[in-house]
């Protein structure tokens, strides 16, 4: 196929045949790491993704092509096949009969019809490690449920522990980003990665199957946790955690602060920078487990003494005691605040120019980093995100069909 890279994945081929976000974000995680990708899309139309907008971005060749789109495509190599024809199943045959990796997430019972199944696909080549992710599994009732990232968050029970609660007018609230989706490509990635080392061993591969209500239930952690251990269902408490305080945002003089104490010492420290230590010594707050019970109390107090200041004020002073704390940034000063901490948040694959922007407001060749650092080597950025079938016709003469 391509010219390898340099990256740990270099030399493994991935055919993705994936849509929307969690399995292409999980084979842009593979691209990433150097693993040559082949997306495989429907004539025509395309991922749903390219007309999730706006924004929308030329695409270099006349069109355009929507931002949610390219926050989950790079490193891939696109082509167009229609997989209800003879020609574009054997096309895809033969792409699946060289890979090592195979992401798909069709319909439950959809890839099997369509001569693409984890089965038919292993007997032609028994390394193929076969990533399906669907939303809620594979029995009879859950393959009828569509997989959208909002249903998950909602029958999951996430949403029943966002937002405030219902006694202050809450209702359930979703997270402002597809979480769901992201933390099944992510376990879906964690998964295929697995299944390559134990091939190095028994030189087989392997199904890997991720689902998003799963996957939702295995992020709710200590949530998940107490509701296990003791029955009790946990319920929306806004920004507060349900067993540490303080734990949460608290007003200050002009906007609110997060404050993220995790231990006693951390409190007392709270209480020196806010001139209020003799809280650090009553009775209800010396420990968590008290801070947790009196919760009310405390942060009637602890506001008390943050009215004092404003929240930039705080952060600093807190930041010299070390006790965590920081301001609710917007998402533009989130990138500013990685900027200057040297972390290199964003990188620059192409150019072009985001619809109804000024330029000086946006690139639209900028994408978000890989978090993953890796000292020899590196994860790269060789491809945006491919036009429509932008290289169908040279994946076909490497597979010679």
């Amino acid at each position: 196929m391509s010219p390898q890279t340099s990256g740990p994945l270099s030399g493994l081929l991935v055919a993705d045949f994936s849509r929307v976000v969690a399995g292409p974000y999980a084979a842009m995680l593979l691209g990433d790491l150097g693993a040559e990708v082949v997306k495989v899309e429907r004539p025509g139309a395309g991922d749903d993704t390219r007309g999730f907008g706006p924004p929308f971005v030329p695409d270099g060749a006349g069109g355009t092509t929507s931002s949610y789109y390219l926050s989950v495509n790079r490193n891939k190599r696109g082509v167009a096949w229609d997989l209800r024809s003879e020609e574009g199943r054997q096309k895809a045959s033969r792409l699946a009969a060289r890979a090592d990796v195979l992401i798909e997430n069709f319909k439950p019972g959809t890839a099997a019809r369509l001569g693409l199944g984890y089965e038919e696909l292993a007997r032609a080549n028994p390394r193929l490690v076969y990533c399906s992710v669907s939303g809620f599994g594979w029995g009879e009732e859950g393959s009828k449920l569509p997989g959208y990232d909002f249903l998950a968050q909602a029958v999951s029970g996430l949403m029943s522990i966002t937002g405030d609660p219902p006694e202050r007018g809450g209702e359930p609230r979703k997270v402002g980003v597809a979480v769901v989706d992201v933390l099944t490509a992510l376990f879906a990635a964690n998964g295929i990665m697995a299944a390559l080392y134990e091939r190095e061993r028994s030189g087989l591969g392997q199904l890997v199957r991720v689902d998003l209500l799963s996957s939702s239930l295995a992020a709710l952690i200590n949530q998940a946790s107490t509701y296990l251990t003791s029955g009790r269902v946990p319920g929306a408490m806004a920004n507060r955690h349900p067993s540490i305080a303080p734990y949460e945002t608290l007003a200050a003089s002009d906007r609110p602060l997060v404050v993220a104490v995790g231990n006693d010492g951390q409190f007392a420290a709270f209480c020196r920078v806010l001139e209020r230590e003799q809280l650090a010594r009553d009775a209800r707050f010396v420990t968590n487990e008290g801070r947790v019970a009196n919760r009310e109390e405390m942060v009637v107090l602890l506001e008390e003494a943050l009215a004092a200041r404003p929240a930039a004020a705080w952060v600093a002073a807190l930041a010299e005691a070390g006790v965590p704390s920081g301001v609710v940034n917007d998402i533009g000063e989130a990138f500013a605040l990685a900027e200057r901490l040297g972390l290199s948040p964003a990188v620059r694959i192409a150019a072009g120019e985001v619809r109804g922007q000024p330029a000086a407001e946006a690139d639209p060749g900028a994408q978000v980093s890989s978090p993953i650092g890796l000292s020899r080597t590196p994860v790269s950025y060789r491809l945006a995100p491919p036009r429509l079938g932008e290289h169908s016709a040279e994946v076909e003469r490497e597979l010679e069909v």
